[in-house]
């Protein structure tokens, strides 16, 4: 089958590689379309970790085979598939905090080599586990691009329900990238207005489709000034940083009231420093948290949100690279233009 396989920093090459064998209680699952997603790519722009690898992990296809013990699925069914599934019985799990869970960080899908995902290749083996409880049932309505935003819409709920967004609430989003305008979409569904940031004139209007009510070119406007003016002098309840920049954390914290929150979703890479300002955090009791990854327990709210188009995914995906171009599908998600937002993979 065909693969992009990372061979080394910034370095994939699409080969031939044999079709994975599955085992008992698993399944092989014919990929028809992958995100591109930026913690994907800091893997091989930064050689995070060794290759060779298949990376991608929004992933959606159809059973293709299954293994022997298998119930509840059959050959022909339409699925997303999810790489990472907690055990939901450790302590980190029964904290709720699923992401820290070795079994969560076990990645269980692989097109070959050590497990990296595999959406990048024609096929990809679903260890049981993942089976079990890490496959979503696709409805005859819902595309294969749709529900590859599965995984990544999780991410962003499950942030949005940590931060405990409520309605009344103001929300200040930075960077409208596809990530930003989700979490745009869910903080306007749990009742919240929003502000958003970005530095293109495209996405600035999308997000005011998708329900900001305002919105600020970054660099340009005075935003601290411009959020503290609608918010009677107090500054947002809550500013969500969805860009890998931690140069904007600074204008996030000077954007949101006292005993405000600051959430940091796209520092995706440890050992990354950050300068904060102390004061604000003890005197202005200013909360800085994070949110990394998903949450399975609201796996079925988020497909629900998909299906039934609550959240518009489809306006989302604006380009389309056939495997062979995988080179280009990433830069185009490394450099993006106007015009430019979710970067599709089609096998």
């Amino acid at each position: 089958m065909r693969a992009a396989v990372y061979r080394g920093v910034d370095d994939m090459r699409v080969e031939r590689v044999p079709i994975p064998e599955i085992g008992p209680g698993e399944a092989l699952v014919k990929i028809d379309c992958c995100g591109v997603c930026g913690t994907d790519i800091k893997k091989v722009h930064y050689g995070l970790v060794a290759p060779p690898r298949i990376f991608g992990h929004e992933m959606a296809g159809v059973i293709a085979a299954l293994g022997a013990g298998v119930e509840g699925w059959r050959v022909g069914d339409r699925v997303a598939v999810m790489h990472h599934v907690p055990c939901l019985e450790c302590y980190y799990c029964k904290q709720r905090d699923y992401a820290q869970c070795a079994t969560y960080l076990r990645t269980g899908t692989t097109s070959g080599f050590e497990p990296a995902g595999g959406g990048f290749a024609e096929y990809i083996r679903v260890m049981d586990w993942i089976v079990q409880r890490g496959m979503v049932r696709l409805p005859d309505e819902v595309s294969y691009e749709e529900a590859t935003f599965i995984e990544p819409v999780n991410t962003c709920l499950k942030a949005v329900l940590k931060a405990n967004v409520t309605p009344g609430q103001t929300v200040f989003i930075v960077g409208q990238g596809q990530i930003g305008l989700l979490f745009t979409q869910l903080a306007k569904w749990r009742g919240a207005t929003v502000f958003a940031s970005d530095r293109m004139d495209y996405r600035l209007e999308t997000s005011l489709a998708m329900g900001a009510t305002a919105v600020f070119r970054a660099g340009e406007a005075d935003i601290p000034s411009e959020i503290c003016a609608r918010t009677d002098g107090r500054g947002a309840d809550l500013a969500i940083v969805a860009v890998a920049d931690n140069a904007v954390v600074a204008e996030a914290f000077q954007s949101v009231r006292a005993g405000g929150k600051v959430m940091l979703f796209a520092a995706t890479r440890l050992g990354d420093p950050l300068q904060v300002d102390a004061g604000a955090v003890c005197m202005l009791e200013k909360d800085l948290i994070g949110s990394y990854s998903a949450d399975v327990t609201i796996q079925d709210e988020t497909a629900n949100l998909i299906f039934n188009r609550v959240v518009n995914v489809r306006d989302l995906v604006t380009h389309r690279f056939p495997l062979e171009e995988i080179g280009a599908a990433i830069h185009m998600a490394v450099n993006p233009q106007q015009g430019s937002l979710k970067v599709m993979v089609k096998l």
